[in-house]
């Protein structure tokens, strides 16, 4: 087992967040090269950093911002087609589960008044839990929820609280691991040991893995549902450059 294979199975992942803020400039400036770019801050590695629970992925974890293949899918999507960074109306954002790459880049945007939450994350604004919101109907313009869902057993009620909040003409994301070649979602509550639960689902805390229905299902909470194949629309260079999952479909969730 690799050392960050280890690290991310035996760490409390509270406690990882802590300490990624002290020793990710270290490694970034240790990895600085021109092979590879993280769009978000514009720097680049000879290489990234290997990351995966049960099966690595070489080159997947930014040493600068932390993020991964799908964060930077997610950031050139937003920046490319949608207003989030543009928009002159200022929107009411809501992240579940912040990721770190995000955080104070969204918290700076004046355009975004961004609030985020998180059962146990030590950088959420909010305790709260995602199948019951602290939050009013239709009070949020954009939703962010992603890697949640594959964590909760009752998805079905996270799906219908992501539906209450967010606006009528709103947007929300909500990026799941995905088997793109499965077209059913697999889960098994009898799987509780987080050995097997991490050989079956590909990670110690998922309780599913989600197939192409996950779409289907998004649309029986109300959604209208753009099954975005970003990556495929773009230079493949920029995709090798960019470090991007060329086979990862973004969720992109309307309600009207």
């Amino acid at each position: 087992m690799s050392v960050f294979k280890t690290i991310l199975n035996t760490i409390p992942r509270p406690f990882l967040i802590k300490i990624s803020y002290v020793v990710r400039p270290f490694i970034a400036w240790w990895l600085k090269g021109d092979n590879f770019t993280d769009p978000i801050d514009g720097k680049s590695f000879k290489k990234l950093l290997p990351y995966g629970y049960e099966t690595q992925r070489e080159n997947a974890l930014s040493p600068s911002t932390l993020s991964l293949e799908r964060h930077r899918l997610l950031w050139l999507y937003l920046k490319n087609e949608t207003v989030f960074f543009t928009s002159e109306k200022k929107l009411k954002v809501l992240h579940i589960a912040p990721e770190q790459c995000f955080l104070d880049i969204f918290k700076k945007q004046e355009n975004l008044d961004y609030i985020t939450s998180d059962l146990e994350s030590p950088i959420a604004d909010i305790k709260a839990d995602i199948c019951d919101l602290p939050f009013k109907n239709e009070e949020f313009d954009v939703v962010f929820c992603n890697h949640v869902l594959e964590h909760i057993p009752d998805d079905t009620k996270a799906m219908q609280e992501l539906h209450r909040i967010l606006k009528k003409d709103g947007f929300g994301i909500f990026q799941i691991p995905q088997d793109v070649h499965r077209a059913e979602t697999f889960e098994d509550n009898s799987i509780t040991d987080p050995k097997e639960r991490a050989k079956i689902f590909g990670q110690y805390d998922h309780v599913r893995i989600y197939g192409l229905d996950y779409f289907d299902k998004l649309k029986s909470i109300g959604f209208k549902v753009e099954e975005a194949h970003y990556a495929k629309t773009m230079n493949p260079e920029l995709v090798r450059k960019y470090a991007l999952a060329k086979d990862e479909i973004l969720p992109v969730c309307y309600k009207y």
